[in-house]
């Protein structure tokens, strides 16, 4: 990759320099790594726990899957977020067990010729899920909401038309019978940084860094502002915005998999495998957003 150049980062007032090419991440960004934007814990969870939370939680997502494909039952959830924000790795733990025949994940590239032509809806509706089927999206429609507009990749009049139409698109969703979530996960701006300093100096994952991730450094503010907007037309009591503060990746993916089984009545569902939800990270709409 080209070098970048160095990053002038405003946080709380307070400017920073970040040079993503200096393998040597800054002090200002390791000492908040997890803690940025008022995340509540100051350490992760435990490896030990989490690993024996998942596995409970994603034998119970085995369950959940037979019962849908029992009663034909649909489940649909999206995943939205800023980037490195975790939800790729949160659907890879969701999807780890389940038969890959019924559950699919969807991650559309930009949009063809031909689809630019189209409904702006109809290429989501495409992949939208049979009886029996658990459909993921990583990222969805809500690019509407959020990079485009920030990037300019629609127009102001495209915008404005997504967030009229997209409550009652979902309504539709919704009458359909379809179990329907929208999930946001929140992470904090050192935090970000962090991880777009790991992608950098990867070799596995240097891939994942794009020019994109650049651009969007320092439009912090013009992200959360759009977020803000999506949250505020779009959260509906038929389709709410559940918002998962993903600073710890690991609590991030047990909330996750928490607020699906207790959401879905499948057959043998157990709720002392499940465990109660932590309302320190999960939340609903704009309020827990921050």
């Amino acid at each position: 990759m080209a070098d970048t150049p160095v990053l002038k980062v405003v946080i709380g007032g307070k400017a920073h320099s970040f040079d993503i090419d200096d393998p040597d991440l800054p002090r200002w960004v390791d000492d908040h790594k997890l803690t940025a934007g008022g995340y509540p814990y100051d350490k992760k969870m435990k490896r030990g726990d989490y690993e024996d939370a998942l596995k409970a939680l994603q034998i119970e997502l085995v369950k959940a899957q037979a019962w849908l494909q029992a009663t034909g039952k649909r489940v649909i959830a999206l995943f939205e977020g800023r980037d490195a924000a975790g939800k790729g790795g949160t659907i890879f733990v969701i999807r780890q067990y389940l038969n890959p025949r019924s559950a699919r994940n969807v991650a559309l590239p930009k949009p063809t010729e031909t689809e630019r032509g189209q409904w702006y809806f109809q290429r989501y509706v495409a992949h939208f899920p049979t009886a029996g089927e658990f459909v993921t999206f990583d990222r969805s429609w809500y690019n509407r909401a959020g990079v485009e507009p920030v990037m300019g990749f629609c127009t102001p009049a495209e915008y404005d038309r997504f967030l009229e139409e997209v409550p009652h698109f979902e309504r539709m969703i919704h009458n359909e019978g379809i179990y329907f979530f929208k999930f946001w996960l929140n992470i904090g701006r050192e935090t970000q940084l962090k991880r777009f300093h790991d992608r950098r100096h990867s070799k596995l994952k240097n891939w994942k860094f794009s020019p994109i991730d650049i651009a969007g450094i320092n439009r912090w503010d013009d992200y959360t502002a759009a977020r803000d907007l999506m949250i505020q037309r779009s959260h509906m009591e038929f389709a709410p915005w559940i918002i998962l503060r993903a600073n710890d990746k690991r609590r991030a993916r047990i909330g996750a998999i928490r607020r699906l089984l207790l959401s879905l009545p499948y057959e043998g569902r157990d709720l002392d495998a499940i465990g109660k939800e932590d309302d320190k990270i999960i939340g609903e709409g704009l309020l827990f957003a921050g």
